[in-house]
């Protein structure tokens, strides 16, 4: 199994979280997506990702790419240690806290938008921009948390993975996330745990 990923990327930083939680082989490939490297865009990955992004997963003849559909087949074809509960309504709470990071929060805020705003309009959306749409979005999940020690109970579900990318974010761009207790306690309480540890940016290879 071979992972293509950039270490700041919070898609695969979420794919890396699950890989090493269920505990599963697998290889990263660093794809660069930095200006004036810009790997993703070079012939070579974009023959094996027309969308020239990352994540991007390939186990044997399987070949995927965006986070939320490679979660899942992770979760269909490797069951053994689950990140979805198994019954509902727990399944659809799990969807919903990642949708709500995936959809509305992380597409606002990616480092391909922040790039088209800064080349674009002349601005920079670290501050105001950035800040803005976590608030917005941390307000809803908060609302959504439980009270631990995990994002939504007891155990990590694919909802922490997608957490703590978004939290790790807001914390490099210095945004203040007093109004969401629970979902820090959540991102902290993960963070002790090695499958997060060893998937946080720093501890790529890739790391500059």
């Amino acid at each position: 199994m071979r992972l293509y990923s950039y270490w700041r990327s919070s898609a695969a930083y979420r794919v890396r979280i699950a890989l090493n939680f269920k505990g599963l082989d697998h290889e990263i490939v660093p794809v660069s997506l930095a200006p004036g490297v810009s790997e993703h865009r070079g012939e070579a990955y974009r023959a094996k990702n027309p969308q020239m992004l990352v994540p991007f997963l390939e186990d044997g003849e399987m070949a995927i790419a965006q986070s939320m559909a490679i979660l899942e087949y992770l979760e269909e074809t490797y069951p053994g240690v689950r990140l979805l509960p198994q019954s509902e309504p727990g399944r659809s709470r799990v969807r919903t806290l990642c949708s709500m990071i995936a959809c509305d929060i992380h597409p606002l805020n990616n480092l391909r938008v922040m790039n088209y705003i800064k080349s674009e309009f002349g601005a920079d959306p670290t501050d105001s921009w950035y800040a803005h749409w976590i608030h917005e979005g941390f307000a809803a999940a908060e609302t959504l948390a439980s009270d631990g020690p995990y994002v939504l109970g007891d155990e990590v579900t694919l909802a922490d993975a997608f957490l703590v990318p978004q939290v790790y974010n807001a914390r490099r761009f210095s945004v203040p996330l007093d109004g969401f207790p629970k979902l820090v306690a959540a991102t902290d309480a993960c963070n002790e745990l090695s499958a997060f540890q060893d998937a946080a940016p720093e501890a790529q290879s890739d790391a500059d």
